[in-house]
């Protein structure tokens, strides 16, 4: 009798979703796989990300840089986030996301993105207004979650996907994030500490109708919001009684 194969993945669960979600959205970098022009062999580099509002990564990148020449001829690519921690960094939570990318044009979109990928990534202004740079949206097909040892889950792309609240949450968030950092500094560190952190000194980096993005230095953190916002029209509400409670 044959022996029948062990299935080593675990059914998707609404917490390895929120694993896979904070993953992407807290990662400040990861690494990016593309296809080697001259070679067609893998290559393999490390780029600065940032999410969009549905929960896309994306990333900025020199026409200089091979990867970008790379996805310019083929925008299969992958990328891998997690950060490997103390001790065996194999028993860290990491994850591998295979898709496709392509770049973002001018429009309310890319705007949006920049501001995020800004607070993510403060170094960028230094060269944000580069001609050769441009930003990217990474779309992916196939997604391999390794939660630690024992627990493999295969993703489909649906469940990083955040809910759609409107084509205004473009327009409408990096002005809440500029507001609330320069007026509301307490309010800031108060989600902080109810995301796990301590002291003060923290930023939000950006806020999807799902949760926000906190920032202190290399220090990141993610506050979920229970539930989920419906609209920007909500935003002003839900800040306000997070502050408060």
């Amino acid at each position: 009798m044959t022996e029948k194969k062990r299935d080593v993945l675990n059914p998707v669960d609404d917490e390895a979703r929120r694993l896979a979600k904070g993953l992407v959205r807290t990662a400040r970098y990861a690494s990016l796989g593309t296809i080697d022009g001259a070679t067609g062999a893998p290559s393999v580099s490390r780029v600065a990300i940032a999410t969009f509002p549905n929960g896309d990564p994306g990333f900025f990148i020199s026409a200089l840089a091979a990867h970008q020449q790379n996805l310019t001829k083929d925008q299969r690519c992958s990328l891998l986030v997690g950060e490997p921690g103390k001790g065996d960094p194999l028993a860290h939570p990491r994850m591998t996301l295979i898709g496709t990318a392509q770049v973002l044009e001018p429009g309310a979109a890319r705007d949006s993105f920049r501001a995020r990928y800004r607070h993510h990534n403060a170094k960028s202004k230094l060269y944000e207004d580069l001609p050769d740079f441009s930003y990217w949206q990474f779309k992916a097909l196939k997604i391999s979650l390794n939660a630690g040892f024992g627990r493999a889950y295969a993703l489909q792309p649906d469940d990083l996907v955040t809910a759609d609240v409107g084509d205004d949450w473009n327009d409408y968030e990096p002005g809440v994030v500029e507001h609330m950092n320069s007026d509301h500094a307490s309010a800031v560190d108060v989600y902080a500490q109810k995301a796990g952190g301590d002291g003060d000194g923290w930023r939000l980096a950006c806020i999807d109708p799902e949760g926000m993005d906190i920032l202190r230095g290399d220090e990141t953190l993610r506050l979920w919001f229970d539930p989920p916002l419906q609209s920007t029209s909500e935003i002003r509400s839900r800040l306000v009684s997070l502050a408060r409670s």
